[in-house]
């Protein structure tokens, strides 16, 4: 499903985020990303959707090498993937139900599919209420909540979160992790980076720690 073999990730400069990270991820698993900050947790989720390419070493996703896809073919991939990210990029003149549709605009669906799929990821999430709303007006854990919602419509096989309980309160964050816990339970694979080691210690069946770019 998801695979790194001696991935290595230099900037300009000459920073070295990651080095030598080689892990593989099975169809179904749930793990854990940890790590100070800094450690290059960040890094490592952005290889998998090729927002970042590797400097050297392979990251093969689905079967696919991503380090040699062209950009035409990235967005194929993304679309098997479901990616949060600490920029929610949420956008705050349109309403709850219309953030969730935008990975569908693009989509073969008819547009009663695809707002059938909308109201469902929402109502996933518990946000079916507020699907008139303006992100504004939710709470923080609320937002995380419809972040979670757009990455999940397209009912991706990997769902990727980076930091997705940072700045949320201890039942806000629980709840948001219950559920990825959830999707992983009907089969997502689920890859999360954190600092919340009591979230690690109650849900982490696997977890992957990084150290100075080098898993621990």
């Amino acid at each position: 499903m998801v695979s790194f073999s001696a991935v290595a990730k230099r900037y300009p400069g000459g920073q070295e985020a990651l080095r030598g990270v080689s892990f593989s991820l099975e169809p179904g698993e749930l793990a854990f990303v940890t790590g100070r900050s800094g450690a290059g947790k960040s890094t490592l989720l952005k290889l998998i959707p090729a927002i970042e390419r590797p400097s050297s070493g392979s990251v093969i996703v689905n079967g696919q090498n991503v380090g040699a896809l062209n950009r035409a073919a990235i967005p194929y991939l993304r679309r098997n993937l479901g990616l949060v990210f600490q920029d929610q990029k949420l956008l705050y003149d349109r309403s709850v139900h219309d953030n969730v549709m935008l990975p569908l605009a693009f989509s073969s669906h008819t547009p009663k599919e695809a707002a059938r799929r909308a109201r469902a990821a929402l109502d996933k999430v518990g946000l079916l209420a507020r699907e008139k709303a303006n992100p504004v007006q939710l709470s923080g854990g609320e937002q995380q909540r419809l972040a979670i919602a757009r990455a999940v419509v397209n009912r991706p096989a990997v769902l990727i979160a980076d930091e997705p309980t940072a700045n949320l309160d201890a039942e806000s964050a629980a709840r948001i992790v219950e559920i990825f816990v959830a999707f992983n339970q009907v089969g997502v694979t689920v890859l999360i980076a954190t600092h919340d080691q009591a979230l690690v210690a109650r849900y982490g069946k696997r977890v992957l720690t990084l150290s100075q770019g080098r898993l621990a």
